[in-house]
């Protein structure tokens, strides 16, 4: 079966202003975040990439299109269920907000419990993208064959999730996982079992760098800035 590499969107100017944006309209890159989108077909040169999914919000499409344009011939395809969490009353709210809100903790410790009021559960977030993996696994192999490689763009807790259901993870467990704006997660799917042969990869070690407020044992919904 194929190789999935999963691509975070670039820095968001939702991350910048500590804001969860979910699925409002008019998140874009910002100047970070376009310079790591311009980054990315030089990181991805050499890799046959058969074809590429994106989620449908601004973040994503704007991650995606310089590695279009350096690729003309590239098979594009925006897919809904690779979509960002439905966030609901929480959507454009800023994060230092939320963290007082008794759901949060709940977010936190018993993920697969959290359903976001006006929004959706996380239990189907991953659902719903692990089901889309899945099929995109079928058409690829089927039109590329099994050996091929191909790239979703999505979003933290949505890679995050899917990378939990990889490793075989309750999902209660993936708040553990961590990754960056615009890094690279490559999972190989087999008929038995998926590997995880990368996680998070930035080639940038800078996210290590004591920081001068310590971040504490939360992890940040939607997946925060990355590295300042």
């Amino acid at each position: 079966m194929p190789t999935l590499l999963l691509v975070r969107h670039g820095r968001s100017t939702a991350n910048t202003a500590g804001l969860l944006a979910g699925w409002m309209p008019g998140v874009a890159l910002d100047e970070r975040g376009t310079e790591q989108a311009a980054a990315l077909p030089g990181r991805l040169a050499g890799l046959p990439i058969s074809e590429v999914v994106a989620s449908p919000l601004q973040r994503c499409q704007e991650t995606v299109r310089p590695l279009l344009d350096a690729r003309p011939g590239l098979n594009a395809h925006t897919d809904d269920r690779i979509g960002e969490c439905h966030y609901g009353d929480w959507s454009g709210r800023k994060l230092a907000e939320l963290s007082d809100e008794p759901l949060m903790e709940v977010v936190q410790a018993h993920p697969s419990a959290a359903a976001f009021p006006g929004g959706e559960s996380m239990r189907a977030m991953q659902t719903r993208a692990a089901e889309a993996v899945r099929e995109w696994n079928e058409r690829v192999e089927r039109d590329h064959g099994a050996d091929a490689v191909y790239l979703m763009c999505s979003h933290g807790d949505i890679i995050k999730s899917l990378v939990a259901d990889a490793l075989g993870l309750h999902l209660d467990l993936f708040q553990r996982i961590s990754v960056e704006p615009c890094s690279i997660t490559a999972i190989r799917y087999t008929r038995l079992r998926p590997f995880l042969v990368r996680l998070g990869d930035t080639g940038d070690f800078s996210s290590l760098m004591p920081r001068a407020e310590s971040s504490g044992s939360d992890a940040t919904v939607g997946g925060g800035a990355g590295a300042p």
